[in-house]
């Protein structure tokens, strides 16, 4: 199989015109208002964030969320 791949600009634009066509402009503007890239360094706030845990703190946190989340 031997497929062309089209510029992303170009996909895109296709895209944004089909969902605009399905979902109205309002609700395409929402629907992509959901996607951002974000800022900052994840990695470095992530590392200061968690620098004192242990991976037993992890573990307990993750079992105590999902008590909650079905109680």
């Amino acid at each position: 199989m031997n497929a062309e791949i089209e510029p992303l600009d170009d996909l895109n634009d296709e895209a944004l015109e089909l969902l605009m066509t399905e979902l109205g402009v309002a609700r395409t503007a929402r629907f992509l208002q959901q996607f951002t890239t974000g800022s900052g360094n994840y990695t470095e706030e992530r590392k200061e964030l968690f620098k004192d845990w242990t991976l037993e703190d992890v573990l307990e946190e993750t079992r105590c969320r999902r008590e909650n989340r079905n109680a």
